[in-house]
């Protein structure tokens, strides 16, 4: 049975292997995940686990700047892909943010990545920019993403 719950400290390996194994996620430094933790970014940033039978599937950070959010990673392991996951992570995700005053939400995503693109637009995300060459290995452009809340 699934679950999406907040980020504890023993998921972090599991985590750092599923963001390894995905192509088109944003790879993080084993360190960057260690502040997702820290108790003065917790009011600052919203880490969700989606959990399969006891074991992280996926997960979702974002952040606040102010009214405004950032998704900055979405990854489901590419075994649990096609079965929702992506959606729960991302609705619930935006159910935190703006229970914590979230009047927009931005991300970037590569724009050979069909699968994620296709999930944003479902939730109602529209495209307002890019940027060339903003990812490398492989390289490609980004696409920027917009919600708005209010």
């Amino acid at each position: 049975m699934l679950t999406i719950r907040t980020l504890q400290q023993q998921d972090l390996p599991a985590l750092i292997q599923i963001e390894r194994e995905a192509h088109a996620a944003a790879h993080w430094k084993e360190s960057l995940y260690e502040t997702l933790l820290a108790s003065e970014a917790t009011p600052l940033r919203i880490t969700l686990v989606a959990e399969d039978d006891g074991q992280p599937v996926g997960f979702i950070v974002g952040k606040a700047v102010g009214a405004e959010w950032e998704i900055e990673n979405v990854v489901v392991r590419a075994s649990s892909q096609r079965q929702g996951i992506g959606g729960q992570l991302l609705s619930r995700f935006l159910e935190e943010a703006r229970n914590r005053g979230a009047r927009q939400v931005l991300l970037e995503v590569r724009s050979r990545n069909a699968t994620a693109k296709s999930l944003y637009a479902k939730c109602g995300f529209s495209v307002v920019g890019g940027r060339m060459d903003y990812y490398h290995d492989p390289s490609d452009d980004a696409l920027l993403y917009k919600l708005d809340l209010a």
